[in-house]
């Protein structure tokens, strides 16, 4: 099934987005989280967070454990990830929707890997948890049964991720733009992680040159 087929039955709202075929509304994920070929990940900040209630039909996935490999501090190798979808009932066809806690922090490093490894739909739910809550939208703790699919990843595609040697080469150059995109008290060094979470950096401030965007 190709990707303009695959996008083409289930209509995207438009709402203004600048990039529609990546981000729908709670409203879209309320209507279409039960279609056939469309699978609503949480991925959270704060693990516990999907057992007290997610989106109904939502799975679930650890981003300490299902998207990290912690041998190495690097993303999951190919055959983790194949694993992973495979067992969230995730065919190469599926539309993935993902949406958690913190802003969709999580959430949108679990939408980098997939695009990294070829995964031609997918999507943000704009707002992530938090407006669904504010919304008043149904919440369940039931875990859906879902289908064992076979998922087959594409090579990871590099051109996706800026290696250090490729960033220590391009500082100073203005034709380049380093973006930070942790809270201001990480970017100055005041902390050196976020509050709650056990990972640290080993020295506290922000590479040369980079502005901060939280």
């Amino acid at each position: 099934m190709g990707e303009a087929k695959t996008i083409a039955a289930r209509p995207i709202e438009q709402r203004g987005y600048a990039h529609p075929e990546v981000l729908v509304s709670t409203e879209w994920v309320a209507q279409h989280a039960g279609d056939a070929g469309v699978r609503v990940v949480e991925v959270d900040v704060d693990t516990s967070a999907y057992e007290q209630g997610h989106v109904p039909g939502a799975v679930a996935w650890n981003w300490t454990t299902d998207l990290c490999d912690t041998r190495v501090r690097d993303i999951v190798p190919k055959d983790w990830l194949e694993a992973l979808l495979g067992a969230s009932g995730i065919d190469n066809d599926t539309t993935i929707v993902l949406y958690g806690d913190n802003n969709n922090w999580f959430a949108a490093w679990a939408f980098w890997q997939l695009k990294v490894y070829g995964h031609r739909d997918v999507r943000i739910m704009d707002g992530g948890r938090k407006k669904w809550l504010e919304e008043g939208r149904p919440l369940t703790t039931d875990v859906p049964a879902v289908e064992q699919k076979t998922y087959t990843a594409q090579a990871p595609d590099l051109s996706l991720r800026a290696f250090l040697p490729e960033v220590q080469g391009m500082l100073g150059r203005s034709n380049v733009a380093l973006v930070d995109v942790r809270s201001p008290q990480e970017f100055t060094g005041e902390i050196l992680s976020p509050p709650g979470l056990p990972e640290t950096c080993q020295r506290g401030g922000h590479i040369p040159g980079a502005v901060n965007i939280p």
